[in-house]
């Protein structure tokens, strides 16, 4: 069997060698320095944005941020790295006169737009190779996303206001449909107590024709006593009496008859007065309806009119930023230290490779041997 790993001779080996590890670190540092040295310097600047909650919401609401609340706000992202704002801001800083890149390739190069986690502030970084410009293009973007967001609420608004005032005018009209109506119904119901003075007119009538038909019976009826006793005690003046009964008999009737057209008259009118009273009370309550619906949609008006602006959320610029003094591209410590790693790993692993096939064993003469690595 194979020696097992021996550590200290591993440690030799690599003491032994110390020179590769030296070459292959020197010339990965002084590569990787003259390269960073040659490559564009490119500047990062960067502009904060802070999403803050509806001016009219409640302020205890606005302090207890859930994290889907959070969430919805990456939505802005989106708004502040539209192709129409970076658009604006090619054309304005001339970004496109030394390439032909397409905008979508370029965007992604220059402009970076994040939310900061667990906050309500977004992050809006440019990158160019010169400061100036880059600072220039990152406050453009975030003046432009606000521009673009206050457009978009005030577009919400009149939308919302365009159709408070369809509603408000459909009021108006039902409101003064239904107050020319009430008007009409009033001056057909102005006649109403002439009709009223006419009904206890009649009314007093019927009771005086009742009276007199009453009478008249009573009358007829003491006559036809009088014909009995009349035709007891003298024949010859029976005709008189039987003359003068007829007659009572016949006022009695008409009489009656009378009453009878005077009641057919009076149900006739106090349908009319009813039916006039019920008319007048309709329009009287839809022109109170008519009138509250109007109020209603007038308030309405009025809320969303005073609310304008104040329902989205609001973005402001937390902090503008300055032009940027350092280059972000290429960051040349950075670069050294990952290639200085990188040619260690790489003269460590060949070390190892190497010490690994000086140890792989030989078997001279049916014999078999393991070849200790030479120190």
């Amino acid at each position: 069997m194979p020696d097992p790993f021996d550590g200290r001779q591993y440690l030799a080996h690599l003491r032994s060698h110390w020179r590769l590890p030296a070459v292959v670190l020197a010339t990965a540092l002084a590569s990787t320095l003259v390269v960073s040295l040659l490559l564009p310097k490119k500047y990062t600047a960067r502009v904060l944005l802070v999403i803050e909650p509806p001016a009219g919401s409640d302020v205890r609401a606005s302090t207890a941020v859930s994290p889907v609340y959070l969430e919805s706000l990456r939505t802005y992202e989106h708004l502040a790295s539209s192709d129409q704002i970076f658009a604006k801001a090619a054309e304005r800083f001339r970004l496109r006169a030394n390439t032909s890149k397409p905008l979508e390739k370029l965007k992604n190069e220059v402009l970076r737009v994040s939310i900061v986690r667990n906050t309500k502030v977004m992050e809006i970084t440019a990158t160019l190779p010169n400061p100036n410009p880059a600072h220039d293009v990152a406050l453009f973007v975030a003046e432009q996303t606000i521009k673009l967001n206050r457009e978009a609420n005030r577009a919400d608004d009149e939308e919302l206001i365009a159709v408070a005032r369809t509603g408000l005018d459909e009021a108006r009209r039902r409101l003064a449909a239904a107050g020319a109506a009430f008007l009409g119904t009033r001056k057909r119901a102005s006649s109403s107590e002439a009709l009223r003075f006419e009904l206890d007119r009649i009314g007093d009538l019927r009771v005086e024709i009742a009276r007199l038909a009453l009478t008249s019976e009573l009358a007829a009826a003491d006559e036809e006593e009088r014909k009995k006793t009349v035709l007891m005690a003298d024949g010859t003046q029976l005709e008189g009496v039987q003359s003068h009964l007829q007659s009572l008999r016949n006022r009695a009737a008409r009489l009656r008859r009378e009453e009878a057209n005077l009641e057919r008259k009076t149900d006739a009118m106090q349908k009319d007065l009813a039916g006039r009273e019920a008319e007048l009370q309709a329009s009287e309550t839809e022109f109170d309806d008519a009138r509250a619906v109007r109020e209603q949609a007038q308030k309405r008006l009025l809320e969303l009119q005073s609310a304008s602006g104040l329902r989205g959320e609001r973005l402001n610029i937390l902090d503008p930023g300055v032009p940027p003094e350092r280059p972000s591209s290429p960051n040349i410590p950075l670069n050294l230290f990952v290639a200085g790693v990188l040619g260690l790993l790489l003269a460590l692993l060949c070390l190892t490779i190497e010490f690994g096939l000086r140890s792989v064993p030989v078997a001279p003469a049916g014999e078999r041997r393991w070849v200790a690595p030479r120190t």
